[in-house]
């Protein structure tokens, strides 16, 4: 039996709608964490012109590699082992990428490692999505979501929902703008970041 997220199948929809306008004209999308894969499968089929690359940490990648396997397109590329401190990336240089649901599991030296690894691949131009849960000037979208932090930050005092501004401030030092801040279902987000052209 493979992993199954419900969250990922609430989501999916929506985040597609989104990602139908902000991934036109991009070729190959590279998708950071990709967890059950169930994101992975389900973009790829329904964006047909993006080769889509999924990446997940050693320890997952085998549930991910067995449900791209028995569900993957021919757009959809096995998954890559990534871990986001690693200097050397999977590829060395995509148009676009995405991320749903990593920031806030992640440390903040991960987060940090992240940005920087994104810094060096995307490509000029290149456009970043990021799907999940934020803080704004310190505060909660919803209570549920503050319940959630806590709930993250008892299990492992390094993670928790990210603070909007220092997302932003580490995505500029990529040389990345926000371009887009989407209200999406459940008090979640979808921001869009463009890489500065050459």
């Amino acid at each position: 039996m493979l992993p199954f997220s419900e969250a990922c199948e609430r989501n999916k929809d929506p985040i597609l709608a989104l990602l139908r306008t902000v991934f036109a004209g991009r070729s190959d999308v590279l998708e950071i964490g990709s967890g059950t894969g169930q994101h992975a499968v389900y973009f790829a089929a329904q964006l047909p012109a993006l080769t889509w690359h999924p990446t997940e940490r050693l320890a997952y990648l085998p549930d991910l590699a067995a449900r791209l396997r028995a569900e993957g397109g021919p757009n959809l590329r096995p998954a890559t082992v990534l871990d986001v401190r690693q200097t050397v990336w999977p590829l060395e240089r995509v148009d676009a990428m995405f991320t749903a649901n990593t920031l806030h599991i992640m440390s903040w030296a991960e987060v940090v490692g992240t940005f920087q690894g994104i810094g060096r691949t995307l490509a000029p131009g290149g456009t970043l999505c990021i799907y999940g849960p934020f803080r704004y000037d310190g505060r909660y979208t919803s209570p549920s979501n503050g319940e959630f932090d806590r709930m993250l930050q008892e299990r492992d005092p390094q993670s928790g929902l990210r603070e909007i501004g220092a997302i932003t401030k580490l995505a500029a030092d990529a040389g990345l703008q926000l371009m887009a801040d989407h209200d999406l279902p459940a008090f979640n987000r979808l921001l869009v970041f463009d890489k500065e052209p050459v």
